[in-house]
């Protein structure tokens, strides 16, 4: 049965690039990975955010190239496979504690992909994680997931937590 993620949590920036993974979203990522608190983490291909998932869903790659080949091929359009699987092959395993803390990698802070905060949307075979300010910038498709950022953010502040 293939792992899904579903929910919304936002997680304030700690000391030396800390965020936690939210529970429900850490527990998803360990059975994927094995029961190994590995979160996999890449930079989303059309958007300006991170994705995250479980190691599991890397098995699915492979195939997940040939279909795009296959569907770019009948469209008569251009498509690099090579390209494509340097793009879904090149996340980041990034280790995670009981708590579900994590330090960010490098490459997506140089990268500007992570803030004062990041919110973590499911979106069913990963997540998205978005800076606020790059969530709030996306069109009107996305008017679900900034309502819900912007109420996670506010509970999290009339809690007297950092945004």
């Amino acid at each position: 049965m293939p792992h899904r993620y579903n929910g919304q949590a936002y997680s304030p920036a700690g000391d030396k690039g800390r965020y936690v993974l939210p529970p429900a979203f850490r527990k998803v990522v360990k059975e994927s990975s094995g029961g190994s608190k590995t979160l996999c983490l890449a930079v989303h291909d059309r958007y300006n955010c991170l994705i995250g998932f479980g190691l599991s869903h890397t098995e699915g790659f492979d195939e997940q190239i040939e279909k795009e080949e296959e569907r770019a091929v009948r469209r008569n359009e251009d498509f690099d496979a090579d390209a494509r699987a340097a793009q879904l092959y090149g996340f980041e395993q990034v280790p995670f504690d009981d708590s579900g803390r994590f330090i960010m990698p490098e490459t997506f802070r140089d990268l500007d992909l992570a803030g004062d905060g990041l919110y973590f949307h499911g979106s069913g075979k990963f997540f998205m994680v978005w800076k606020p300010e790059e969530l709030e910038a996306m069109g009107s498709e996305f008017r679900g997931a900034k309502a819900s950022c912007k109420a996670q953010m506010a509970k999290l502040a009339a809690k007297g937590g950092k945004k």
